[in-house]
């Protein structure tokens, strides 16, 4: 069983974690980090060394939760096409699986810590690494199992697949339009059935 400052911590990430993730690191007070968890700023740093740790482990949160849901939707049963729709059937809804954590990590954290925060840049490189690490495997599979046929190498073919998502979630969440996303993901669908399925 979790001890009580184990629990008072991941308290403070879960209550944070959105926080920071919609309004940014410069752009997160203390005072909405005390507001929102009911602690003082001592019994916030007094789990966490300075504002900089408490952001990264508040990414590393969201990132968990989005990395797990990716998995889930690349574990399903089937072949190497019914991962990808299946993976791009829950981006189609990725805005509502996101609200709770205030947007996407990997564009808002990634974005809003570009120049000013080089640690939380990384973090957010090292998870969009991992998804298109993960599709790769899937396209590469696909390759092997002779379902698909790539124009270029797997790993090239997830980067250009996970721009085209995430630049349908930059433009949907600038705009407030979801229709960016389901029309990026209809085209996506299209694409793969028609130029790699084999």
């Amino acid at each position: 069983m979790a001890s009580k400052a184990e629990r008072t911590t991941a308290y403070i990430i879960e209550t944070v974690a959105p926080i920071f993730n919609r309004q940014g690191y410069i752009g997160t007070s203390m005072n909405d980090l005390t507001e929102a968890t009911g602690l003082t700023k001592g019994a916030i740093y007094g789990n966490f060394e300075n504002k900089e740790a408490l952001a990264l482990s508040a990414f590393e949160y969201n990132s968990k939760i989005l990395l797990e849901a990716i998995d889930e939707q690349l574990a399903v049963e089937g072949t190497a096409l019914d991962k990808l729709f299946q993976l791009t059937k829950f981006y189609r809804n990725y805005d509502v699986f996101t609200f709770k954590m205030g947007g996407c990590p990997i564009l808002n954290v990634g974005i809003d810590a570009k120049y000013n925060n080089h640690l939380l840049r990384a973090a957010a490189g090292e998870t969009l690494r991992l998804i298109e690490g993960k599709i790769a495997l899937v396209l590469e599979n696909g390759v092997k199992n002779n379902e698909l046929k790539l124009p270029v190498t797997p790993l090239q073919f997830a980067k250009q697949l996970y721009t085209m998502l995430q630049g349908a979630i930059a433009m949907a969440t600038m705009s407030d339009d979801r229709k960016y996303l389901i029309n990026t993901i209809a085209y996506l669908d299209l694409l793969v059935q028609k130029e790699i399925k084999k």
